[in-house]
């Protein structure tokens, strides 16, 4: 144990020095090359942040990119196999096509709910109300728990005999209902984590969306009650169009971040007849099965899906995101 402590200590010391030496190099050579000495110093900062993202970000994606075109086991070297990988993945891969559906499915519902309650909270935590501190710091709360734990706790509220099901008793009762199955129904399973996806809208979004509100002039507000307009009217017209920017960055990150889910479903485990997440089937191909170069194509495709979202949001915004101070042609 002391053995492997020390070595990896070795390690980080190494390679500190290393880059620091690459760092003092670089401003050596820029000064030598007439660069003065605020810009040469500037390079020379910013040297660690690019060697990390050419080491550990571009590096491993040309692999994984070079890797999906290969028959690849880890225990041997990776083999060209040209596009076999993704003529599989189309044609003969059964599981791929519900994983996809199921993956689709849980972010067209997850993201506009998420969009929608997160707002709503945010607009009642930017209310002038005693407590609202105590309020909001509650309702970040979600952001900084780890999403592991709160997985586990989930899976407990979802059993058959857990807090949710207890709690509706009395509807099923009501209705003469039998308590569902939420992990172990197939039927059931994307409601849970549709269920699941609500406690996101607590946290980080609802954090951002409430500065885009602080950040809104009261003038505007002003101005539109001497024209005559209500509370419903000042939020359509004066409210969400101010937004809009910041509605478009929380779309964008909620897109990308619930066509990537991947913690919950690997913590809860539920039934395998139902589907699952795209990065968690991505994740089992990988370590389970040994099907590096496979895994590679299905994260390139899974790439792949999440730009063209990315894009067509992008495109659309032109039709509903204001910026202030823009001009119309």
């Amino acid at each position: 144990m002391y053995s492997w402590y020390t070595l990896t200590l070795v390690d980080y010391v190494v390679v500190g020095a290393a880059i620091f030496a690459s760092m003092f190099a670089l401003f050596w050579l820029l000064n030598k090359l007439g660069v003065n000495r605020e810009t040469a110093t500037g390079y020379a900062l910013i040297l660690p942040w690019v060697l990390g993202f050419l080491i550990w970000n571009l590096g491993p994606i040309i692999a994984s990119l070079y890797l999906s075109f290969t028959e690849y086991t880890v225990l041997s070297p990776p083999t060209w196999i040209g596009w076999d990988n993704y003529v599989r993945m189309f044609t003969d891969d059964r599981r791929f096509w519900d994983i996809m559906i199921f993956t689709l499915a849980y972010s067209l519902f997850n993201v506009p709910l998420g969009l929608v309650g997160a707002l709503i909270t945010a607009t009642l935590l930017n209310q002038n109300v005693r407590g609202v501190g105590m309020w909001r710091t509650l309702f970040y709360l979600p952001a900084v728990l780890p999403v592991a734990a709160t997985a586990l706790l989930w899976r407990w509220m979802l059993g058959t005999n857990g807090l949710l099901n207890v709690l509706l008793s009395p509807f099923y009762n009501l209705f003469n209902v039998e308590r569902p199955a939420w992990l172990t129904d197939p039927k059931m399973v994307l409601p849970a984590y549709i269920i699941m996806g609500l406690w996101g809208v607590f946290g980080a979004n609802t954090v951002i969306l409430l500065a885009g509100l602080k950040n809104i002039s009261k003038d505007l507000y002003d101005a539109a009650k001497i024209d005559g307009a209500g509370r419903i009217s000042s939020y359509r017209n004066v409210t969400i169009p101010m937004l809009s920017g910041t509605l478009f960055y929380v779309l964008i990150m909620g897109i990308i971040g619930s066509l990537q889910t991947f913690t919950q479903a690997f913590f809860i485990q539920h039934t395998s007849r139902a589907g699952t997440f795209m990065n968690v089937y991505i994740y089992q191909q990988a370590f389970q099965r040994n099907r590096m170069g496979y895994a590679a194509a299905l994260g390139w495709v899974m790439l792949l899906i999440i730009l063209l979202f990315t894009l067509l949001v992008f495109k659309s915004s032109a039709a509903w995101v204001y910026y202030e101070g823009e001009k119309d042609e």
